[in-house]
Formats: structure tokens, C-alpha cells, sequence
């Protein structure tokens, strides 16, 4: 993610000061085509070893789709948080605008919410981040580049505001619930627009992911 974070010209400094012959690691989990031919312009015949397949999905997270317009997307959320009685709900959105742009809106219905992206300070994201943890904040709301290393425990749903424009993102996204044998469940937003995104997850993953029952 360093790398498609905007870091590439940091990474290319520190590589330039460290010593030649050395032993170089790349971890991460997923890896889109483009990045992966960037990793290759900082690696000698690098040998790649897979974990895991990065279309599989949790058998114990529960995937669903609301196809919903832009403009309703913040009501379908609101009714989600109304029914369901989750106490800790991870929301992601494509864009840091998007994601302060949610958080205004849960606030004014009394619910409580905070945002971690690129902009906020570490300190800033790490109070979201705690706050969170210990239920004081009901909903984060996320980037995917300022999710990375959000590890929660009992997170038993994620809605994605947005879908993500890589498909292997959607993977990433959904895995923070359903770990260690619990249950998850997964709710997607999906917008006109949006209908490409959803095709390209659906071949990743190697299904269709069902319509929620409540926005048919």
C-alpha cells in the first residue's frame, strides 16, 4: 500500500541509502497488476509466494447489495444503523470528502461517528481508532489506505458507502469481520455508476453477491 499510497518517491530514497546487497520483503493483501509491475522496477528476480487467494472470502461473512442512488445512499445507511442494534460498524467510502461527508450526516441524527483518512493527524486517527474500540464512537468511518492495519475484535458489520474501484479491495474491506469463526456480515452500496465496480468484485470472488433482503 506504500506504494499506492504516494510514497513511491520516499521508497525510492530510502532504497538508494541502504546498502546493494541486501534482502528485499514485500507483504501485502492484495496485489493489483499495476502495483505489482511497480514492486518488479525495485526487485531482482523476486520470488512471489502466496498465503492465500485474494478472491476468497470468509464463509462465515454474510454478503449483500442495496443498489441504491448517490443521493439515497445516506438514508439506506441511516435505516441500517436504525434497525440493526450492532454497537460497532466499520463504513468505508472511496474519498476522504466522502468519508467527513458521512460523519456530518450521522451526527445529525445523534449518532455517534468519526472519520480516520490521509488528512486527519496520527493522533487524531489513533483517538478515532480508540474510541472505537472501546464503543465510545459507534460508526468509523474509513479509507481504505487509513484502514490498513485496523485490526478490531467482535466487528460484525462493515458497510461499504462506496464500492471500491479495485475488486481485491472489497476482499481486504469485508475480511475485518467474520474472523476467528465468528459471524460478519457485509452490506454494499452500489450506485449506476458503480454497477462496473460491482461486475469486476463479483468475477474476483467468483459469485454473485445476493440482494439484501430489506432493499429489494
Amino acid at each position: 500500500r506504500m506504494l499506492d499510497m504516494g510514497f513511491i518517491h520516499d521508497v525510492n530514497r530510502i532504497i538508494k541509502l541502504i546498502p546493494t546487497r541486501r534482502q528485499t520483503l514485500f507483504f501485502s493483501a492484495t496485489m493489483p497488476k499495476e502495483i505489482k509491475a511497480l514492486a518488479n522496477t525495485l526487485l531482482t528476480n523476486p520470488e512471489m509466494v502466496v498465503v492465500t487467494p485474494i478472491s476468497s472470502t470468509a464463509e462465515t461473512v454474510e454478503q449483500s447489495m442495496v443498489f441504491v442512488e448517490t443521493a439515497e445512499k445516506k438514508d439506506v445507511l441511516l435505516d441500517l444503523l436504525t434497525v440493526n442494534s450492532t454497537p460497532s460498524v466499520l463504513v468505508f467510502t472511496r474519498t476522504k470528502h466522502g468519508a467527513d461527508r458521512v460523519v456530518k450526516i450521522l451526527a445529525k441524527s445523534k449518532i455517534t461517528a468519526a472519520a480516520i483518512h490521509g488528512n486527519k493527524s496520527q493522533n487524531a486517527r489513533q483517538n478515532a481508532l480508540n474510541g472505537f474500540k472501546q464503543q465510545k464512537i459507534r460508526v468509523l468511518v474509513a479509507t481504505d489506505i487509513a484502514a490498513r492495519g485496523i485490526d478490531i475484535d467482535d466487528l460484525s458489520l462493515v458497510v461499504n458507502y462506496d464500492l471500491p474501484n479495485v475488486p481485491e479491495t472489497y476482499v481486504h474491506r469485508i475480511g475485518r469481520t467474520g474472523r476467528a469463526g465468528a459471524n460478519g456480515q457485509a452490506i454494499s452500496f452500489c450506485n449506476q455508476e458503480e454497477r462496473a465496480y460491482l461486475k469486476d468484485i463479483q468475477k474476483l470472488i467468483g459469485r454473485t453477491i445476493d440482494l439484501h433482503p430489506s432493499y429489494c
